[in-house]
């Protein structure tokens, strides 16, 4: 049939950024929280090239289809998250007088793990292989990842203005935990609220959703 899709191109799931996916996954981060990232790090074009150049590509759990990068969920553990850039860096990238106030605004989307915690940064799918289930193959991934590195559950942060992602976090087990509301970000990044989701991580857990769906890291 015409526009049907093969075997091979079915999800694949791996731990970690393939060598060579850094500006696809940046592409993606960009389409999927543009809106929350922009004030800190446009023009788009400058703010795709610095994520891309400071990714740390072992802190990412990313979805292939034929190949090519076509869903990531970044998370940050041990100190370090999938998106880099230290102080340094975002000087050197856009100067001292423009690059002080981006380093403000990074710091309000800085979230820091507690103890035996593993903190998400987000998940970010191409639009053309949505409702496929990459979203859900990703989620699994990251709770095994977080089982094997010891940890008791998975954090993450939802919007107030993506309910379709806080569902798909719901479905898979989390809970809401906090709303921190803040409405003087409206204007500035697109939403008003911050609602925290935790979801506890058993080995038990960690098994059953490794095992589905996932073939190789």
């Amino acid at each position: 049939m015409s526009g049907a899709r093969g075997a091979d191109d079915r999800p694949v799931v791996r731990r970690g950024v393939p060598e060579g996916g850094e500006e696809r996954v940046a592409a993606l981060y960009w389409e999927a929280f543009g809106r929350k990232i922009a004030p800190a790090l446009n023009p788009p074009g400058k703010g795709r090239a610095f994520i891309a150049t400071h990714l740390h590509r072992d802190r990412g759990v990313t979805a292939l289809a034929a190949g090519r990068v076509v869903g990531v969920a970044g998370y940050r553990l041990d100190g370090r998250a999938l998106t880099g850039g230290g102080v340094k860096d975002v000087l050197s990238a856009y100067g001292s007088c423009r690059g002080l106030p981006r380093l403000v605004l990074l710091a309000l989307l800085e979230r820091t793990p507690a103890a035996g915690e593993l903190v998400m940064d987000g998940i970010a799918v191409d639009a053309a292989h949505r409702g496929r289930g990459i979203g859900s193959l990703l989620l699994r991934e990251v709770a095994a990842v977080a089982a094997d590195h010891g940890c008791r559950r998975v954090r993450l942060d939802v919007v107030d203005t993506n309910p379709r992602a806080r569902a798909l976090y719901e479905r898979h087990g989390f809970t809401a935990h906090r709303t921190e509301r803040t409405p003087w970000l409206r204007g500035l990044m697109g939403f008003g609220a911050v609602t925290t989701m935790h979801r506890p991580v058993t080995d038990t857990h960690a098994d059953a959703d490794a095992t589905s769906g996932r073939e190789a890291r």
